[in-house]
Formats: C-alpha cells, structure tokens, sequence
C-alpha cells in the first residue's frame, strides 16, 4: 500500500495555498483531451467548440505530419539515446536547424526542448551580472525566468512604451557591461504586437542587443508565417529570435536564430541544451514537414486571418470588452474577453465549458488584478458554423451571468 503523503507536516504549506486558491475561486483542474486536438473535441467527455488551443493551423493532426513521424520512427527509432553534445545529434536534427535558418533568414538556428528552455537558455548564457537586461513590462514568464538566472541587472519597460524604453537605454549607455533589448513578438495574453522595428531602432541606436520572442508569431505573422522580423521588414536588425515548434508547427520543442557566433556560443553555454536529450526522430521530422507546409499551403494563414476578423468584429458587436483603452487591444488570433475579477472569470469560463465552448479563465498572477479573461485563440480549421455557435454560446452564457447587459 502506497505511503500518504498528504498528512507530512513538511508540506503542509502547499495545501494552504492551495485552499486560498480555492477561496479565490481561481483553483482550476486539468481538462484531459479524450480525441485529436481540433477544432470541435471531447474534454473530460463533454464535446466542446475548441477556443483553447494555439495550434493555429490546424496542422497537429496533419496527415503529412503523421506520416512524417511515422517514417522517422520506422527508420531512425523513437529516440536518440543522449544529450546533442555527446551522442544525440543526429542527421535530422541538423537538417531541421538548416531549414528553419533558411526559413527564418539568417544565419543558422539551434533547436531546445521548448519555447520556454530556448528564451530561458539562452538570455542565462549570453548574459552575466556585469549586463543589463530592458524588458517589456508583459514579456513572457520564460522571458523573465532567463533574465533573473544571467544575474544580470533588470529594467523594465511599461508596456510597449518607447520612450520609457529609451529613457532606460540613455540610463545605462554609458555603463560597463552589454545590454540587450528584449520584446515579445506577440504578446500572449492580449494578442497585441510589439513594436519591434521601433525598438530595433533603439537598440542601433544605443548598441544594445536586439531579442525578439516570436513563439506567437511564427506561422502567424509575416510571410508564409516567418514571424515579426519578416512582419515588420527587419531582416538583419534582430541579432536574436526565438520560436516554438509547438504551436503553429503543432509539435513540440523551441529554436533560437541568429548568428553562426551567437548558435554555436549556446551550442556550448546554454544549460538546456547541454543537459537534455534531444528531440525524438518522430518530433524532428515531423516539425520538418510543418515548415515545407508553411511554403506550400499559404492557404491556411489566410483562413486563419480570416476567421480572426470575422470572430473579433463580432465580438464587438455583441458588447464584449476585448481590449483598448486601459487594455491592450488585440491585433492577432489571440483575442481576450476581459471580465475584471479573477473569481468571475473562472466561473465564466467553466459555465462556458458546461453549454459547450472552451475557452481558458485565466487571471492573477498571469495577468494584472482587474484584468481576468477568458482568452480566445482562433485557428484556420474553425468553420464558420462553428464560429457562430461559440458566439451564440459566449452571448447567452455572458448574459445570464450579467457579463454582458
């Protein structure tokens, strides 16, 4: 019989905190995905219009994809046996990094185990406590993690405030010790863009390192969804860009592009790399034929872009609060709802679940006190059908719970 560790006084603490959590009404269980990730799919055995899932394009269930996995597996095995620094590395895993440099137009690309471990990496290893870091106010948590590992000193930004960020820049030009300049690409809880060829500008202008985290932008933005860079036409001026390949992609495993300099440096110091083993075949291949999709199948970012118009503009329409003023208004396929208290929130979102839409509740501490949402994320594969029932779903389950008047 297995030992109960719940009564052990050592962590009683957590189930404290848990319990205030309760009390806030912001505790939350995971819902477990009972089929394919879809558009329209069964969690905890309700079916449910998916608004949940960053995977864009549809592409996580692709038959092109799968194939790909499955001949990879066949060939080369499930797994590469050790970290790429020993004996990992295998001949897809190059060609992957090729193709995304290729496609992300520079000079080379190394791939981490997630978004998460490719921004933490690699702001840790190319930093230390002599440097400064200038950060928006709302980059992301991995962001945030990678900067207070470098012990380098922090300043931050308010949220896409240029002239604040150059203030902070004059602050420390004259400081011993190199500075980067670091913005989302998109930012993940209000679907805003981050004004990066404004802030390339500045960081020429007070020779900072430029970063640019795309994770939400890679397969949205851009051409053929090269990403903010390619958005905003700043080839050559981002020394560092940072992807995922498990949203838009619809795999797993994060990439930083750059320099031959800057890859091979975190081919040696970036602490994830070196101590984790690397991506299975299957992974590897599979995000190899998302890539050759992106080029091929231009179709499905239309669709996406379209379903997003479509679903803000109404929206609107029915009154919902999704952005501006003393919020961000989004401008991408992540669209929040703003509700304001966190319990609200929460049980707005499982009373949506219930009449059959998902869609997260999230609130404090991911966003500001007064900012709860529900965040929607639309993807190419939605059909318009679908779309109109979520609304309908989202109108009714709003006004009965006096969200909307």
């Amino acid at each position: 019989m297995a030992t109960s560790l719940s009564q052990r006084p050592q962590l009683r603490y957590l189930a404290d905190q848990i319990e205030e959590l309760k009390k806030k009404g912001t505790h939350f269980r995971l819902r477990v995905l009972e089929d394919a990730q879809a558009p329209v799919c069964h969690y905890d055995g309700r079916q449910v219009i998916n608004l949940a899932s960053n995977n864009y394009l549809g592409l996580c269930n692709h038959p092109k994809l799968k194939e790909a996995a499955e001949k990879a597996t066949r060939e080369l095995g499930v797994g590469p046996g050790a970290v790429r620094t020993i004996a990992g590395t295998m001949k897809i895993h190059m060609e992957l990094e090729e193709k995304i440099a290729r496609f992300k137009n520079v000079e080379a690309c190394v791939v981490f185990q997630s978004g998460f471990t490719a921004n933490a990496g690699t702001v840790s290893a190319i930093l230390g406590k002599e440097d400064f870091i200038i950060s928006d106010e709302l980059n992301h948590a991995s962001i945030i993690d990678g900067a207070r590992l470098s012990r380098a000193k922090i300043k931050v930004f308010r949220h896409k405030d240029l002239a604040h960020a150059e203030e902070l820049l004059r602050e420390v030009q004259n400081e011993p010790g190199h500075k980067l300049l670091i913005t989302d690409g998109v930012f993940s809880m209000d679907g805003d863009i981050g004004p990066v060829d404004k802030l390339a500008d500045l960081a020429e202008k007070y020779g900072a390192i430029m970063m640019v985290d795309d994770a939400h932008a890679s397969g949205v933005l851009g051409r053929n969804g090269r990403g903010t860079v390619d958005h905003f036409h700043c080839h050559g001026r981002v020394d560092i860009q940072v992807g995922t390949l498990s949203k838009a992609i619809g795999a797993i495993g994060g990439y930083v592009c750059g320099s031959k300099d800057l890859i091979d440096f975190l081919y040696h110091r970036a602490r994830p790399f070196l101590f984790s083993t690397s991506h299975p075949p299957s992974v590897t291949a599979t995000c190899m034929a998302a890539f050759d999709l992106l080029e091929s199948e231009p179709e499905r970012i239309d669709r996406l872009w379209q379903n997003t118009r479509y679903f803000k503009t109404e929206l609107g329409r029915l009154g919902f609060d999704i952005g501006g003023v003393t919020t961000p208004a989004s401008e991408t396929p992540i669209t929040p709802i703003i509700v304001g208290e966190g319990r609200r929130a929460m049980d707005f979102s499982r009373a949506l679940f219930e009449a059959g839409v998902m869609a997260t509740g999230i609130a404090f501490p991911t966003v500001p006190e007064g900012k709860a949402r529900i965040r929607t994320i639309m993807t190419s594969e939605h059909t318009r059908e679908q779309l109109d029932q979520a609304l309908e779903i989202l109108e009714k389950t709003a006004k009965g719970m006096r969200i909307l008047g």
